[in-house]
């Protein structure tokens, strides 16, 4: 009975073992795949933040909270 046990706890953390190196070895595809994209498709994020800054200042966000402090 004991060497039944064993024998299910080994198959059992063989198994374990073997997905998390099976998704340790996807992770890191991925992460290069990733990588890769992000060289041929760079984000422009300065254009982004400038419109934001633009569009939103101090003053609209104060009267945004008082707006809705008035709500409640």
């Amino acid at each position: 009975m004991l060497n039944e046990g064993l024998a299910t706890m080994a198959v059992g953390m063989g198994t374990v073992f073997f997905f998390l190196i099976i998704l340790w070895a996807v992770v890191f595809c991925l992460g290069k795949v990733i990588a890769l994209l992000c060289k041929i498709f760079p984000e422009e994020t300065n254009a982004v933040v400038n419109a934001v800054k633009t569009v939103c200042n101090d003053s609209e966000i104060a009267i945004a909270i008082a707006a809705a402090k008035m709500k409640k």
